[in-house]
């Protein structure tokens, strides 16, 4: 183990969390990095570390403990080392394996384009997630909030966040744009515009598997019924496209005896309502209008029928596939209006980066906003969580801003590390918190007969529900 990182010496009365096998080693009092945050970023940490001790006292009576280990990222790591990204800093992280976060500064000018994404890129954590349920007494924009209890996964290095892109005007903006033009349209109508700026939008095999996979097991771990593929492969056959097929594939190659693909449960249910069905009257159930398909196309549906029924029926067959985790896929745009409309029916998303990004602040949205979504970026054995708002300098020490964010965040990583007594504690010390309209001034101004208190006051809230949870427990 390093002896100091950034000139701060590591603390030696904490542990390093190990990682083999697919699992984290937890020690009882880790080494746990923390990187302030920007703006606002410096409140919401003062207010969030004290839950988080407070927590864990009142969980493990001081048997389990984080050690936090500053590091630097940002506006403080400019003005310490005239870095926006130390190098230490990531290598902490590295070593120690699990850290958390406040909001980041973008720099201006050239560089590092965010700091958020470098860290993910560097890290190589692939997976942003983002769970998004109602607190009780939460204001919301719409009618039936609570419908919402939905975990987003979303792919977190590759697609336009590759940043991977030319300005317009520029020679290299030019000379790819001749050679697209001249050889990989050549004879197409398709043609580049001259004055186009160009962005490349990279979706690989390994990198859609390793995200669907996460998905497919966290939803087995937890309970879930389904895993939804979200894509706009109708128009971006290659990318998005392709992101949905390689999801498929690796659902029904490596958790074949646990899942079924929707359209293989209509297939299934078909045989089970009707064990005489042959191939075809399947087919046809599946495929509404086959007859008037072209035979190619009939013989194809036919065939996958047949391959279904071959490969699964025995062991998912007569009912056995509603106990099965269900892997659907639904078109982007489509999902935004489901989100809204019929919550209730979607449970984990796996998404490419950018409708990820959407859809996950259109889903916070309904259950309260950024200032209480949290979030996570995990790797193979390396995980950040962090707030998943802006900065907003303009209330930057003022002792104003929403803690929720964070505060979740934190528990989350207490979920990963496997402290869920802790975790629970907080999350029931907030929702009653809520509940008794003793809010921030975002929460406040749209309640009626709410209490406004300060980023402060609402962690000193938070740790008096939690005593209240913890009397409760004992009686």
């Amino acid at each position: 183990m390093a002896v100091s990182y950034n000139d701060l010496a590591v603390p030696t009365d904490g542990a390093t969390i190990g990682y083999a096998n697919g699992r984290y080693s937890v020690p009882d009092n880790p080494i746990i990095p923390f990187i302030e945050g920007d703006g606002t970023g410096r409140d919401i940490w003062k207010a969030s570390v004290r839950v988080f001790d407070s927590a864990l006292q009142k969980a493990y009576s001081g048997k389990r403990r984080v050690v936090w280990y500053e590091v630097f990222a940002g506006e403080k790591a400019y003005s310490k080392f005239k870095n926006w990204l130390p190098d230490d800093t990531v290598n902490a992280i590295r070593e120690f394996r699990v850290a958390i976060k406040g909001p980041l500064t973008t720099p201006v000018g050239g560089g590092i384009r965010s700091l958020n994404v470098a860290l993910r890129q560097i890290l190589e954590l692939y997976a942003c997630i983002r769970p998004v349920r109602y607190y009780k007494g939460t204001p919301s924009p719409v009618k039936n909030p609570e419908r919402m209890d939905i975990v987003i996964y979303r792919e977190n290095t590759e697609d336009v966040y590759a940043g991977i892109e030319w300005e317009e005007g520029t020679p290299e903006a030019a000379r790819l744009i001749e050679f697209i033009n001249k050889d990989m349209l050549k004879g197409s109508k398709k043609q580049i515009r001259l004055d186009s700026g160009v962005g490349i939008k990279p979706i690989s095999v390994s990198g859609t598997k390793r995200l669907v996979r996460m998905a497919i097991q966290f939803a087995l771990d937890s309970g879930r019924k389904t895993v939804t593929l979200v894509h706009k492969g109708n128009i971006q056959k290659f990318t998005e496209g392709a992101f949905r097929k390689w999801g498929y594939e690796l659902a029904t190659a490596e958790f074949r005896d646990k899942v079924i693909t929707e359209r293989e449960s209509w297939i299934v249910d078909n045989k089970d309502k009707n064990p005489n069905l042959t191939a075809e009257q399947n087919a046809s159930l599946v495929e509404p209008g086959l007859e008037f398909a072209n035979e190619a196309f009939r013989q194809s549906v036919y065939q996958e029928v047949r391959e279904v029924l071959d490969a699964i029926y025995a062991s998912h067959g007569r009912g056995a596939w509603k106990k099965k985790l269900k892997i659907n896929d639904r078109i982007a745009d489509s999902v935004f209006q489901q989100i809204v409309t019929r919550a209730e029916e979607y449970s984990v998303l796996a998404t490419p980066n950018l409708n990820g990004d959407y859809i996950s602040d259109a889903c916070a949205a309904q259950v309260g906003g950024l200032g209480i979504a949290p979030g996570a970026n995990i790797g193979d054995g390396y995980a950040i969580f962090e707030a998943t708002h802006g900065t907003a300098p303009k209330y930057a020490d003022k002792d104003v801003i929403n803690p929720g964010s964070v505060i979740l965040s934190g528990v989350m990583m207490f979920r990963l590390l496997g402290w869920k007594e802790a975790a629970d504690l907080i999350e029931r010390g907030m929702e009653r918190t809520i509940e008794q309209k003793k809010v921030t001034y975002d929460f406040e101004r749209l309640m009626t007969g709410a209490t406004k208190v300060s980023t402060s006051g609402f962690a000193n809230h938070i740790i008096e529900n939690m005593d209240a949870a913890v009397l409760s427990a004992t009686r």
